[in-house]
């Protein structure tokens, strides 16, 4: 007796795509790779470049300067001066312009979970992508600003965002755990600060380097950036994908067809991921086909897909 197949829901599907993105998202894809590079490039750099930091913080402001203003502070209050333990610094190097003026350049170094950025807003867009497998892990989306940049007004992007925010630290509510040591909380422990003489205010000082000290917080600088990149380029690699197989997925009826599709792209999955479902419409694409548009081979332009998608749905009628 032959085997009744087993019938395809919306349900099922999303349980299907769950499978494939998992495989694209896996420790081996190139993306991940990239973005796992990132991660331990920053990770190397920080204690060296916050030693770095200390030292260029030290020469400007001796350590006995330091313990004289806080004995001038426990003497006097806030009229024996202010000190601040900070954990972000701008430093400014002297240049000559094109017209021969002296000029500088400035950068700011910051040890934060939410550094300010080359081309992004201060924002969580740094703890998201440091924190990312350990927020998919809990269930969340690190990537819901991608997801929906624009469509900001939609509900879904404000209930993510909170989300994410709280389980990092950058909000919090009054019946929390407070035992509990957020990321945010943990990163501004006193490991990466440096008493400075001065408000909080970390723009009205600016410190004095040279050439090569520059060029070393500029590598920090990028290393923060490229984890915010790559972090960018795993979401697109795998939206991409995740469209055509969407695509694909909503014409299949039966189970059969994504387990072919599966089994060419060289993903396990089997019936034992899903439930007993209903049926939906007829196939449009063979799994050999969308197979094809799934593999990581050149883009096709827009008008071939045109011509592509047209073919298949002649192939049907």
């Amino acid at each position: 007796m032959q085997n009744k197949r087993l019938t395809l829901n919306a349900e099922k599907r999303k349980t299907i795509e769950n499978v494939f993105q998992s495989h694209w998202e896996r420790e081996d894809s190139p993306v991940i790779q990239e973005w796992q590079d990132a991660k331990n490039t920053y990770d190397t750099m920080k204690p060296k470049v916050y030693e770095l930091v200390n030292n260029v913080v030290r020469s400007h402001q001796p350590q006995e300067d330091v313990d004289t203003i806080r004995s001038m502070i426990k003497k006097y209050d806030r009229s024996g001066g202010e000190l601040y333990h900070d954990n972000c610094f701008e430093f400014r190097m002297p240049t000559v312009n094109d017209l021969g003026e002296e000029d500088t350049d400035d950068i700011k170094v910051s040890f934060t979970l939410d550094p300010s950025l080359s081309g992004y807003h201060r924002s969580s867009a740094f703890g998201r992508a440091y924190y990312r497998e350990e927020m998919k892990a809990k269930g969340l989306n690190p990537d819901y600003d991608l997801q929906w940049k624009e469509e900001k007004r939609n509900p879904r992007y404000y209930d993510h965002e909170s989300a994410c925010d709280k389980w990092l630290g950058f909000s919090n509510s009054s019946n929390e755990d407070k035992s509990i040591t957020k990321p945010k909380q943990a990163w501004e422990s006193d490991d990466y600060k440096i008493w400075v003489i001065g408000t909080s205010y970390c723009h009205t000082r600016q410190f004095k380097v040279d050439e090569t000290t520059f060029e070393i917080f500029k590598m920090f600088r990028k290393s923060q950036e490229d984890l915010v990149r790559t972090h960018e380029k795993i979401f697109n690699y795998t939206d991409e994908k995740m469209k055509k197989l969407r695509l694909g997925l909503k014409s299949y009826r039966y189970f059969d067809q994504a387990k072919a599709l599966a089994d060419k792209l060289g993903i396990a999955l089997n019936e034992s991921v899903l439930n007993e479902s209903s049926s939906m419409a007829l196939s449009v694409y063979s799994p050999e086909n969308l197979a094809s548009l799934l593999e990581d081979k050149v883009e096709m332009t827009r008008e071939e897909k045109i011509a592509y998608f047209k073919a298949q749905q002649q192939s049907v009628n």
